[in-house]
């Protein structure tokens, strides 16, 4: 039931990265400018963020099978209709279609270890899930490219869309809501026999007030808002750009650099999940904060260097970037420590709006300061004006450290770590 769960998950990644390693190919092909390349991305970061709490209706409603069924035939479309796409509106269209479909399949695999596991088991269970489902970046950047290069952009893209279409019957014919012998979706912890009903939608009107109303709330979305977003706009769509038409890298090259941040991304998870759980209240000082540092750090060395960069700093450039991902999980961390059950949903969908919306600011804005340099479309990528464009991300660094330092502040005294300032009494915890 989790193999063929996590299967689908790995092929959804593969679609969300589609355009990762053929950026260059897909503003060529549409004669897109770099603002209209990034709405590629940004369009379907914000339908994927934005289909969010319907799904989460949806799956309660009718449980994983229905939904992830439909979730990889949309997504079949989507590729489909990019592949034969003629101009760059039905193209992005194509891109809302595929973030739709890729909005169902991670929820419902996490459903489906809700469901057919011991509910003691689900954290791990999680965690495989996420860090089998991120080699899908790998296919998707060599594999892919080469693929194009070797047919055609109407093969690669339909090759995906029937990927697609065979996973969602492998969907149908193996995966079931529940075990038979259970009437309903329910987790069961097999040691202590409690039994929970699973539900995955978010709470609104009052528990979205009372769950930003918490300062752990607001530490948790400015945590997801500031750590990721750099690699996700680097692995997404604007790092191949810069490390072949900006760097002069060969693009096998540049792959090597794009699939060392996914491989370090994913072994620092685990380290970065037990550090969280070594030292609660230190994450925010002793990770969080730090891997933010480190990111911008390795960023604007990259961006002084004098002429092209080496590559073993490129390198350092991709440590420093997959540092995000697993830091921004201890948000997270952050929403489950702060809230009481019953609001865990709410807080995690808020948090979660934080990376997004970073992540379709930053991906934007490069495009937007790219065009301005009239550096906007493969003919003209220099990389000066790249350099420019990724200084466009400093804004949300200092931003999401600030708000991060005050909203720590406050949660410290509200907890009665830390005294609070000027004598006022701390809020008793809700």
């Amino acid at each position: 039931m989790w193999g063929v769960g996590v299967a689908a998950y790995l092929l959804a990644v593969v679609n969300r990265s589609s355009l990762s390693a053929v950026g260059v190919d897909t503003a060529e092909r549409f004669g897109a400018d770099a603002s209209t390349l990034s709405m590629f991305a940004v369009v379907q970061l914000a339908v994927y963020g934005g289909m969010q709490i319907p799904i989460g209706l949806l799956l309660d409603r009718y449980g994983a099978r229905p939904i992830m069924t439909i979730g990889m035939l949309l997504m079949a479309v989507g590729q489909l209709t990019l592949a034969f796409s003629p101009s760059v509106g039905v193209a992005i269209f194509a891109r809302m279609l595929l973030g739709a479909g890729d909005a169902a399949v991670f929820p419902g695999v996490l459903r489906l270890i809700a469901t057919w596991f011991p509910a003691q088991r689900g954290p791990l269970m999680s965690q495989l899930t996420g860090l089998v489902g991120q080699a899908g970046q790998l296919l998707a950047l060599a594999p892919l490219a080469s693929l194009l290069h070797a047919t055609s952009w109407e093969i690669a893209f339909g090759g995906i869309a029937g990927l697609c279409v065979m996973f969602a019957i492998l969907v149908v014919v193996f995966i079931r809501n529940h075990p038979p012998e259970i009437g309903a979706d329910v987790t069961v912890d097999t040691d202590t026999g409690a039994i929970k009903v699973v539900r995955s939608s978010m709470d609104t009107g009052v528990g979205i007030r009372a769950a930003w109303a918490h300062p752990g709330t607001r530490l948790a979305f400015w945590s997801h808002f500031t750590t990721p977003f750099a690699g996700t706009a680097f692995v997404l769509l604007w790092g191949m750009p810069f490390l072949t038409a900006g760097e002069g890298l060969p693009k096998p090259q540049a792959a090597a650099v794009l699939s060392t941040y996914v491989v370090l991304g994913m072994a620092l998870g685990p380290v970065m999940g037990e550090l969280s759980r070594r030292i609660p209240h230190l994450r925010s000082r002793a990770l969080v904060l730090p891997a933010i540092a480190v990111q911008a750090l390795a960023w604007l060395v990259v961006i002084a260097w004098p002429g092209a960069a080496p590559v073993w700093l490129l390198y350092v450039l991709a440590f420093a970037l997959a540092m995000g991902g697993p830091a921004s999980m201890i948000a997270f961390d952050h929403a489950r420590t702060h809230n009481p059950a019953h609001r865990l949903s709410t807080a995690t969908g808020i948090t979660n709006v934080g990376g997004f919306l970073a992540a379709l600011i930053a991906i934007f804005m490069i495009g937007v300061a790219l065009d301005l340099q009239g550096a906007g479309t493969p003919d003209t990528y220099r990389l000066d004006a790249f350099r420019l464009a990724f200084l466009t991300q400093v804004p949300l660094w200092v931003i999401g450290w600030m708000f991060i330092v005050i909203e720590r502040r406050k949660t410290r005294v509200l907890l009665g770590l830390d005294e609070p300032r000027r004598g006022r009494p701390a809020r008793a915890r809700d």
